[in-house]
């Protein structure tokens, strides 16, 4: 079974180094980040199971870091560490998107409690949305055949799903016009299938991106295109 894997923003090092020995020892894998904006940096590659931010950071504090994960991120549970444990300090993290709030000095038994009552749940809600996918905001579901961005539907045509479906599957990875045209039009007479794709990657690029930010269809010249939120 794949190890879960924790994002440890925290600029004590003392305690960060605590943090990695005692989730080790629960057969968590770990990574820390010791100021906020690398923290942030860490957090949105999204390779993350569960992050565990400190408030008081170097060059961006945790209520900022947090707010900003949650711009990009609303499925990743962040739980805040932190001295300030007034109750309008855990209202603000709490309206920053964090999903729990720990004050220090705690127990270590405590926050491994926490930190499995998160993962399960994370587990569980991925296994209920295994027919939906994201990214940035638009999320699209496989069952229903129905995409959304900000929660606002988006009508699409079965074709402009099907190349929507294949774009998201493959985020981040630039798809060639060929490859699109064997997977989504079956590779049916291939030149006229080309130039159909260019007008339905517009009409994408109308229903998703025109009235939205960021722009999630890139085009690289010569290579094809990229759905990606950056």
């Amino acid at each position: 079974m794949e190890k879960k894997k924790i994002l440890i923003v925290e600029d004590d090092q003392r305690l960060a180094e605590n943090l990695v020995k005692g989730l080790s020892e629960k057969d968590f894998e770990t990574e820390i980040a010791f100021d906020g904006q690398i923290g942030l940096r860490f957090a949105l590659s999204g390779k993350y199971d569960l992050i565990l931010l400190d408030v008081n950071l170097p060059l961006m504090n945790g209520y900022e870091v947090c707010a900003k994960i949650r711009e990009r991120d609303r499925q990743t549970p962040i739980i805040m560490l932190t001295a300030l444990g007034e109750t309008d300090d855990k209202i603000l993290g709490f309206e920053k998107g964090a999903d729990d709030y720990i004050v220090k000095p705690f127990e270590y038994r405590e926050l491994i409690a926490r930190v499995n009552v998160f993962l399960k749940r994370a587990y569980a809600e991925n296994e209920t949305n295994a027919n939906i996918l994201r990214i940035a905001d638009l999320e699209i579901n496989f069952e229903s055949k129905m995409a959304t961005r900000q929660g606002k539907h988006i009508d699409l045509t079965p074709k402009e799903f099907s190349l929507l479906e294949y774009l998201i599957r493959n985020k981040g990875k630039v798809v060639s016009k060929a490859e699109i045209a064997e997977k989504i039009w079956e590779g049916n007479n291939a030149e006229n299938s080309l130039n159909v794709i260019e007008v339905y990657i517009n009409f994408l690029r109308k229903k998703i991106d025109k009235d939205f930010e960021p722009k999630l269809i890139h085009t690289k010249t010569g290579m094809g295109y990229v759905l990606k939120d950056e």
